[in-house]
């Protein structure tokens, strides 16, 4: 009888699977293209008059204002969408559902009805909640959404990776915010709560940064690549928008904060003590410096991309080897073998290099930890420094937890994604220090040409990290052990702070299993 019962399972997913390969997605002959604005036009906007004059003052040089404040990220995107006049350009590997994620769509719906040309851009991964919400977003007429590498099975991702998992498995990790073609955010932040500095869940230290110039066509230019490529689907390619219930309809901001009192008070908090509208309106001083866009060919979302198509050749020749200085951050740092033996060359050369990830209770990927964890030891022994970020819990100061939420770092978890090399050149974007953003995911970011800048991000390892991170030691037998510092003391952990036997034990096994290449 079990065998009986074997062979018909067995004769059933056999079936699944042969009816799986039968369907693929549609072809793409009738999908309209657009691009972004022109730049005559785009100067013609009220953000091209805006800085241009400064823009005229550092030919060939892009303006950069780096958002580390949580709020100030927030409201910098809720004014780019209020003051374009032309077009929206917009590119995210995540967009929650949440306050500030139906917030910055009813952003993008006001920005619509005004008449403004919309283009959403979202990997397919995370869009379930909110796949009642885009079709309405699309069914507007001036609203275009389109999905990277997008699933069949519309309620569930996990038969997409079973019948398909090498494309299943290549995801659009870029993020960016362009208004006007005069404007954008790049940086490492999704859409979500957690990311501006709100809510209850994890909440996130972050950075991106605001730019204007000539780095902004280049962005332009790189997510019209991303819009036709041959892995992004128009909505309505992929799921039926039509008859879809009006509880997902999007409205206007108005109306959110008229019917919600924890969005109005988030809204009147964020822009009553932002100083964004002054730099969205000029008024504010940008880091003018030499900027380079860096991102992946849209084809390494179908496994087609090679050499210069790839971020980390693009890396490597507009930044190339640190000589002095290396100061990493990375939320989800997996350097494997070879990347360990890179650092260890560096630190043997006399380059000082300085690690800042998560620890094993801050991070929210606890797999990653696994393909981290068990580097720490040769690093440490070719002297190189490692902090891990703390898991920073509310002590219930108004003013503290205030101050910490905004930062972004009172918050849990790290997912700022930054390096600076020499105390001269600085990146910022999307790019993890592992092998999923090496070779799966397309990522976006940029190299940026400045000192003050670079000295900022040696500011946080020198003034902040000491009370923010666990430093990592050795001791005299070889063996880890992390120090806490507090105000007036410093406590010893000789096994990973706040953590159970169970996670730790965890963590030690898959660390044991070839998997790095999947993280």
């Amino acid at each position: 009888m079990r065998v009986i019962k074997v062979s018909v399972l067995l004769w059933i997913v056999i079936t699944l699977f042969w009816v799986s390969g039968c369907s693929s997605l549609p072809a793409l002959d009738d999908r309209i293209e657009t691009s972004a604005l022109n730049l005559q036009d785009a100067r013609d906007t009220t953000l091209g008059r805006t800085f241009q004059e400064q823009g005229d003052l550092h030919p060939g040089k892009s303006g950069i204002y780096p958002l580390d404040d949580a709020w100030d990220a927030f409201a910098a995107r809720i004014l780019l969408a209020e003051r374009a006049e032309k077009t929206l350009d917009i590119q995210y590997y995540i967009w929650r559902n949440d306050k500030t994620g139906r917030l910055l769509l009813s952003a993008l719906y006001d920005a619509a009805e005004r008449g403004v040309r919309v283009r959403l851009l979202l990997d397919d991964l995370n869009t379930i909640p909110l796949e009642g919400v885009l079709y309405h977003l699309h069914a507007h007429p001036q609203i275009e959404v389109r999905l990277f590498n997008p699933f069949l099975q519309r309620n569930s991702r996990i038969w997409g990776f079973i019948t398909d998992f090498d494309r299943s498995n290549r995801r659009m990790h870029n993020k960016s915010f362009t208004a006007d073609n005069q404007a954008t955010i790049v940086g490492g932040r999704n859409i979500g709560d957690g990311y501006f500095g709100t809510g209850d869940g994890l909440l996130f230290a972050d950075l991106d940064v605001l730019a204007v110039g000539p780095v902004v066509q280049e962005v332009s230019l790189d997510f019209d690549h991303f819009w036709s490529s041959g892995s992004t689907y128009p909505l309505h390619f992929i799921a039926d928008i039509h008859n879809k219930g009006d509880q997902h309809a999007v409205t206007s901001i108005a109306a959110m904060m008229s019917s919600q009192d924890k969005v109005y008070e988030y809204l009147n908090s964020v822009m009553d003590t932002s100083h964004m509208q002054a730099v969205i309106d000029g008024l504010m001083p940008f880091e003018w410096a030499n900027t380079i866009m860096v991102s992946d060919d849209p084809g390494k979302g179908l496994g087609n991309a090679t050499g210069g198509q790839l971020i980390i050749h693009q890396l490597h020749k507009a930044i190339g080897e640190p000589e002095r200085y290396f100061e990493l951050v990375s939320p989800y740092f997996v350097p494997t073998r070879s990347g360990v033996d890179a650092l260890i060359e560096f630190a043997e050369r006399g380059v000082e290099i300085t690690i800042l990830t998560n620890s094993l209770a801050a991070t929210d990927v606890a797999i990653v930890h696994a393909g981290y964890a068990k580097w720490r030891k040769p690093l440490l022994e070719a002297g190189i420094q490692i902090f891990e970020m703390r898991r920073i819990a509310n002590n219930g100061d108004e003013e503290s937890d205030e101050r910490l939420a905004r930062f972004g770092s009172g918050a849990a978890s790290l997912h700022a994604k930054t390096f600076a090399i020499d105390g001269e050149r600085v990146f910022v974007g999307s790019f993890n220090f592992d092998p999923r953003s090496v070779a799966l995911n397309t990522e976006l970011g940029f190299v940026i040409e400045s000192k003050a800048l670079a000295q900022r991000i040696d500011g946080t390892f020198s003034d902040r990290m000491p009370y923010m991170a666990y430093e990592l030691k050795l001791s005299p037998s070889g063996r880890i052990y992390w120090l806490e510092r507090n105000p007036g003391e410093v406590i010893r952990h000789d096994v990973e702070p706040n953590t159970t036997l169970f996670k730790r034990t965890s963590v030690r096994i898959l660390s044991w299993l070839p998997i790095d290449w999947l993280l």
